[in-house]
This record gives structure tokens, sequence and C-alpha cells, in this order.
């Protein structure tokens, strides 16, 4: 095992990228707290994905040890980016171009946002639809989940982002 140095690289210089690792154990403790989801499920990843990738482009402060520890202001403004209906998706990839404008080549923390986006708008999980919950036939294409309700394969980011929002709530 290689010592660390106290700049957060490695003795061979690798570069640990702490600011990503912080925002998304932060991330997966407000989804544990929350009790929203198992934790072993597609559905909690995207969650907590979609919270830290939330955190990193709104420069979280990396030495905040919890989401309670954080300033009331910067709760209110994670609840605002990730509340149903905001251009959450247009914002992130906006950040993403400029946080990687401003990064050093090489960035792991920014390879790591850029991986959690890559999976949060590839993937996609089947979920109930919400628009046609009352509104949608029996006999919808989509087909009718557990309990006759309509679902829908949806990009994980659309399913994670809610997940998000309600466990900064109840935090």
């Amino acid at each position: 095992m290689r010592p660390e140095d106290t700049d957060g690289s490695g003795g061979s210089g690798l570069r640990v990228p702490m600011t990503w690792l912080s925002t998304e154990y932060i991330a997966d403790d407000v989804l544990r707290t929350g009790d929203l989801m198992e934790p072993d499920t597609l559905e909690f990843r995207a969650g907590r994905d979609a919270l830290a990738l939330t955190m990193f482009l709104c420069a979280f402060p990396g030495d905040v040890p919890a989401l309670r520890a954080l300033p009331e202001p910067r709760v209110d403004e994670l609840r605002t980016l990730t509340a149903y209906g905001c251009a959450w998706r247009a914002w992130v990839c906006e950040r993403l171009a400029e946080t990687g404008r401003c990064a050093a080549p090489g960035d792991p923390d920014l390879a790591l946002a850029r991986a959690a986006w890559r999976w949060l708008e590839e993937t996609e999980l089947l979920a109930a639809d919400l628009d046609a919950i009352g509104s949608a036939p029996r006999d919808d294409p989509a087909g009718p989940g557990d309990g006759g309700e309509v679902r829908i394969w949806t990009p994980a980011w659309q399913l994670g982002l809610p997940l998000g929002h309600l466990a900064v709530h109840l935090r």
C-alpha cells in the first residue's frame, strides 16, 4: 500500500477524487437516512448519483461532514435544483461543460462525475408513468405493471432526481 500525501495524491502522483467521493458519500447517507429505497437497488443508485452530481456541480463544500451541517441557504439551493419541473438536465450538461473547461487535465473528480452522468442518462429503468396514472387505457402498449399501473422505460436520472429531492426534504 502506498503512503498518501496530504494534498490528496499518492506517492506515485495518483490523484484521489476526494471531492466526488465525499459528495457521493453524503448523498448515500442522505438517501439511507430517508429510507426511501433499498440501498441495493438501481433506483437507489439513481437517486444517489443524481444527488451527488447536483452537489458536486453546485460546488458543495468538500469539508462538510453531512448535509445537516450545511447552512440552510445551501440546502435550499439543493431543493431548488432537484425540484420537479426544473431544467436539471440542461443545468447538468452546462455545468459539466463549464467545469471541464476549468478543470485540470485528467481531473479524477470530473471523470467520476462524467461517468455518473453517463450512467444516469444512458441507463433506463422501468417505472410507473406518473403522467399516465388514472388517464391511460388498460391496453396501453407499455403494459400495465403490478396493480394495473402503466409502466414505462425512463432514463435513470428522471427517477433518481425526485428521490434525491425527497431525501433532501427528509434530512
